[in-house]
């Protein structure tokens, strides 16, 4: 009778443990970068640039659109600031993070990677990042949480314009694109909740669907996460630019 116990016991923490796994490998890989409508122009630099010149994004405050749950409502009326202040706030928080994300992966590249927001130098040569935000979207952390499958998803958008200066030269465009980023369709925790009760009944699926999903709210949605993953794609393309100019290896750019 003991050996019997015991044999069940091993039994549900093993399934336990699959679920577990099952349940994270859907809640983190969906989700990413990407980039559409590449454009490019007759200048392509074949001469490895002295510094890459990375400006903050163009965005306008009306262009962020809020979590638009309970939740975030009442910490608004909470916190006592107005929703036009929270747009201003998200819209700050995005330019930045996606400029400071976009130099961290191009200096991991062991490219000369600066953020800037003046003209690049006239006797350098200078690769420059600009571009402009077209959506900056919250989504519904609520709906991502209990429905999923791309059910509010948040998601970060952009137009982006890569320009070659040579020294004592005039900027020429390079190249466009089209970046963006979301939280994918992930389950919600009504879908994860069969392969939770799979481990051992209801209590054990809402720990495996509740838990996890918790994780991924916090690693992987939102207009934070959209807008690291959107900057990675960005950061990506620029190399593919110095890979197909000859003065940047294959091996440097990041899968």
């Amino acid at each position: 009778m003991l050996n019997s116990i015991k044999l069940i016991k091993k039994n549900t923490a093993r399934v336990a443990c699959i679920a577990l796994v099952s349940v994270s490998a859907l809640l983190t890989g969906c989700a990413g970068g990407s980039v559409t409508n590449t454009s490019a122009a007759t200048v392509q630099p074949t001469v490895r640039p002295d510094n890459i010149y990375v400006y903050t994004f163009d965005t306008q405050a009306d262009q962020v659109k809020l979590d638009g749950g309970m939740l975030q409502k009442l910490k608004t009326h909470i916190g006592g600031s107005s929703a036009a202040q929270e747009q201003a706030n998200d819209a700050t928080e995005v330019r930045e993070q996606v400029a400071n994300e976009i130099v961290h992966q191009l200096q991991s590249m062991g490219l000369r990677a600066i953020r800037s927001d003046i003209p690049a130098p006239a006797d350098q040569n200078v690769l420059m990042v600009q571009g402009s935000f077209d959506k900056i979207d919250a989504g519904n952390r609520r709906r991502r949480t209990l429905i999923g499958l791309g059910a509010g998803k948040s998601e970060v958008s952009s137009s982006v314009q890569i320009f070659y200066k040579p020294a004592g030269g005039a900027p020429r465009l390079v190249q466009t694109f089209d970046a963006s980023a979301d939280s994918g369709k992930t389950p919600g925790m009504a879908e994860t909740a069969g392969v939770g009760a799979a481990a051992g009944g209801i209590v054990t699926s809402a720990a495996v669907g509740g838990g996890l999903h918790a994780v991924s709210e916090t690693k992987r949605a939102g207009v934070s996460a959209d807008a690291t993953r959107l900057a990675d794609a960005v950061a990506k393309q620029i190399a593919q630019i110095g890979v197909s100019g000859g003065w940047l290896s294959s091996s440097h750019v990041k899968g």
